[in-house]
């Protein structure tokens, strides 16, 4: 697919189906396009597509049919987007390294693909609120789904979620206790973590 160069060219990409309840469009908002007037668009939409399927296929997908509806709060970030919102302080990494995460359509340093989502599982939000109760659906997630790594924020919990071909499978958090919860070569990164999240549903495909 050519990058979109009209209003029907974005309406094609927007309707491109990502998995079986995801369209690409899900993903196109975003807070400082859509204040500072940049567009949101891919420069490589095949390589966004390809990203975004695994991505939604096999993270979004399980979440969603596990624990009902996510809510979306954020996902593909174009290049132009993400470089405008590290200048100005806005919350976004640089593009080297937001490449492969929120960039679906840039490869990473290595060559590798990724694409990240950051998400709201109301059913988390709704049924537990202690500190730290987070951790419940972080290692949930860490035995049953192939994620990447997982970054957590204080406000919903709201998770990044990422896809990529080489995971790192690490989960950290800014929400409390803030820090590394594990990556790969802590002792704590293989094994059966089921004691942390008694009582949760039972992964649906």
């Amino acid at each position: 697919m050519r990058t979109p160069g009209s209003m029907k060219g974005l309406e094609e990409l927007g309707r491109v189906r990502l998995s079986k309840n995801f369209f690409f469009r899900d993903f196109l908002f975003s807070e400082i396009a859509n204040f500072y007037g940049i567009p949101n668009i891919p420069e490589d939409p095949d390589l966004a597509i390809e990203a975004g399927r695994h991505l939604c296929e096999e993270l979004l997908e399980p979440l969603q049919a596990t624990f009902g509806r996510l809510h979306l709060r954020s996902g593909y970030r174009s290049p132009k987007v993400n470089e405008f919102g590290n200048r100005n302080n806005l919350n976004c990494s640089s593009n080297a390294n937001t490449a492969a995460d929120h960039i679906w359509d840039l490869r990473d340093a290595q060559g590798f693909m990724g694409a990240t989502a950051c998400v709201v599982v109301p059913w988390l939000i709704d049924n537990y609120g202690r500190e730290g109760d987070w951790q419940r659906m972080a290692w949930w997630i860490h035995d049953h789904l192939p994620y990447a790594s997982i970054m957590v924020f204080p406000k919903l919990w709201a998770m990044n979620i990422q896809w990529h071909e080489k995971p790192a499978r690490r989960i950290r958090s800014f929400a409390e206790p803030r820090g590394v919860l594990t990556k790969i070569g802590m002792a704590n990164n293989e094994g059966d973590h089921s004691e942390f999240y008694e009582g949760f549903p039972e992964l649906k495909s």
